[in-house]
């Protein structure tokens, strides 16, 4: 009995943690594309560059915080492939690297111990009616 329990310990433990931090992973990998998404459609709605940009970022922000992960952790880049970005039939691709912490690690931030670092882009072309 001791035995079993002691080894059923020893084993479960790290299994529980592995299943854990996969699943913050996955939960990572689903905020970043749906904040990716989110930005490229809120940029091509907007009606001028300025606004465009600081409106995808914070889209892109209340996404990943919507999946419980914080502006601290996350990046956002817009990008084009005309100089004009808000021009008809323009290609705008928003890009949102996230990093997901390890789960349940006191002093994980000074140490910097991270499960993973994901990356999702979108892109969304610029209608010709607005």
């Amino acid at each position: 009995m001791v035995e079993f329990t002691f080894l059923a310990l020893l084993l479960m433990v790290p299994v529980v943690y592995f299943i854990v931090t996969v699943g913050q992973l996955q939960g990572g990998s689903f905020a970043v594309v749906g904040a990716a998404d989110q930005a490229a459609k809120v940029f091509v709605a907007q009606p001028d560059a300025g606004k465009a940009q600081a409106a995808a970022e914070q889209a892109a922000l209340i996404a990943l915080a919507d999946h419980g992960h914080g502006a601290e952790r996350a990046a956002v880049d817009i990008s084009c492939d005309r100089s004009d970005c808000l021009s008809a039939g323009a290609a705008v691709t928003a890009t949102v690297r996230l990093t997901v912490p390890l789960p349940m690690v006191p002093y994980g931030d000074t140490l910097n111990l991270d499960a993973g670092h994901l990356t999702a882009s979108a892109t969304q072309i610029v209608g010709r009616f607005r």
